[in-house]
């Protein structure tokens, strides 16, 4: 089954073209980032005039990457939520007039179900059940995948997502956007004990997280040092407060493999590719005999390869919409509105 998949929930314009959920025939990106770095994060009005001027000449290239036909695709399918609502409407209605116009069953996909879906196009031996910690710009969350449309979320972040903390701390020390990646350069170059941190521990549910605390306090310990003159250490504080991410992540998750008896972990979103989290994880799992599953760091990041894979489980499970599919700027990744 060849699904032509659309991804566009945030400064990434993707069109993939995935057969049967497993094998990636072709996974085409036109990034913003370039534009984007000029104001310091994503402005969502130029994300999505991007998107509309990107998406139509990306679908002609993956068609013609691929070898295929338009007759040749069975299935279109789209991040219909969450996101900035602009840019995920770019995506939905170019995926409805494709349906529409091919003739073919339109997949609806939750952009986070797709982020665990990368893992079955890296690991084609991988099948639920497993453990998968959610790491990205947007989100956080512990998630049991009972079966590929079957999941239970065992704890989220209450305010703001590790990603989003990155990128502010990184735009605030004069790091590039997005600021995760050369945070994390610098903290491997850093003495993490230098600066003392805080870790949140939220509310009566152990697998809950926080990070509106942790960035508070980093920036508040920046503009600090500049107020009085003090020069500031900025690769040890970055390594300071990967290290605190780190340590919110890894212990609670370490928690639900024990009380899940889960032995496979799954690890996907953006964050997945920091170095430190990574191999924090891979630490504590091996400790537990645990087996990892980390994506490649091109499959971290959004693609549409991921939207293409999970789609093809939710057509196995019945899960096609209309030409009244909507956009939605956040849903939960069991489906209801939140």
């Amino acid at each position: 089954m060849n699904i032509l998949a659309v991804e566009s929930s945030c400064d990434e314009t993707a069109v993939a073209i995935v057969r049967d959920g497993r094998q990636v025939l072709t996974d085409c990106i036109a990034s913003q980032v370039e534009l984007h770095r000029i104001y310091g994060g994503v402005v969502p009005e130029i994300a999505s005039r991007m998107h509309i001027e990107a998406i139509y000449a990306l679908a002609e290239q993956a068609l013609a990457e691929a070898g295929l036909t338009r007759n040749e695709i069975d299935a279109v399918a789209v991040t219909y939520a969450p996101g900035l609502i602009g840019a995920v409407l770019v995506g939905v209605n170019f995926a409805k007039a494709a349906a529409l116009a091919l003739n073919k069953p339109l997949i609806p996909v939750h952009h986070i179900r797709g982020h665990i879906a990368a893992n079955y196009l890296a690991y084609p031996e991988l099948e639920p059940p497993f453990l998968c910690l959610v790491v990205s710009g947007g989100h956080t969350m512990i998630v049991d995948v009972r079966d590929y449309t079957e999941m239970r979320i065992l704890g989220t972040t209450l305010d703001d997502a590790a990603g989003e903390c990155f990128d502010k701390v990184g735009r605030v020390l004069g790091m590039p956007y997005p600021g995760g990646a050369a945070l994390d350069a610098a903290a491997q170059r850093g003495d993490e004990s230098k600066y003392t941190l805080p870790r949140s521990k939220p509310g009566a549910n152990p697998y809950d997280m926080s990070f509106s605390g942790l960035k508070t306090a980093a920036l508040n310990l920046i503009h600090h040092a500049e107020q009085v003159g003090e020069e500031l250490d900025i690769n040890s504080l970055c390594a300071a407060f990967t290290a605190a991410v780190s340590d919110t992540l890894v212990p609670r998750v370490v928690q639900a493999l024990r009380e899940t008896g889960q032995k496979r972990l799954a690890v996907a979103g953006g964050v997945a590719a920091n170095s430190r989290i990574r191999n924090d994880i891979l630490k504590a799992a091996g400790e537990m005999g645990v087996e990892v599953y980390l994506p490649p760091l091109k499959l971290c990041g959004d693609n549409g390869a991921m939207i293409g894979a999970q789609a093809y489980y939710e057509y196995q499970a019945g899960n096609v919409a209309d030409m009244s599919l909507n956009a939605y700027a956040t849903k939960s990744i069991l489906g209801e509105a939140l």
